[in-house]
């Protein structure tokens, strides 16, 4: 379909109220296409609506199981309603660029969502991918991963990003 332009910080749509689906349609499905289309080009493993500009309730994951597949799944209105444990992982967010920190997640999780069809459906995860959809799931609730950062970090960030932007 089509690449999308992908938001970054300190861009407001980031942490606008998103809007949970209730039509679905196919201007849905071009909307997860151009999401998938965004997320592999980018390259990332996964996207929310909100770093694209669309403040919906909807994210896309990657579910490859090898670099040469282009698999992924479509989490519309995702809600965790099951956690368990707690781990430490690295991440990073294409809309975050050049930062990268050690964040504590979850370490096991259940998220109810619906898939393209409007059908409700579950899935319970852990390790690594729980901690893509937790970090995905944050985007859509406003939250960004520098926000589990300690305050330290997330103002040297924030200094950096003010002078990025006075360079532009």
């Amino acid at each position: 379909m089509s690449v999308r332009k992908i938001y970054q910080y300190p861009e407001p749509v980031l942490r606008k109220q998103t809007e949970s689906i209730t039509t679905f349609d196919e201007k849905l499905k071009k909307l997860v296409s151009d999401m998938a289309d965004t997320m592999y080009d980018a390259p990332g493993i996964g996207l929310a609506a909100p770093q694209i500009g669309e403040s919906l309730k909807l994210i896309v994951v990657d579910t490859s199981k090898n670099q040469e597949d282009r698999e992924y799944k479509a989490m519309i209105n995702p809600e965790i309603t099951h956690h368990e444990g707690s781990q430490l992982d690295e991440e990073g967010c294409l809309s975050v660029p050049d930062l990268t920190a050690k964040v504590n997640r979850f370490r096991k999780i259940t998220v109810d969502y619906y898939d393209l069809e409007g059908k409700k459906q579950s899935l319970t995860t852990e390790n690594r991918f729980a901690v893509v959809l937790q970090h995905e799931i944050d985007h859509i609730n406003g939250i960004l991963f520098i926000d589990h950062l300690s305050s330290l970090k997330r103002n040297l960030y924030k200094k950096k990003v003010k002078k990025w932007l006075k360079q532009k």
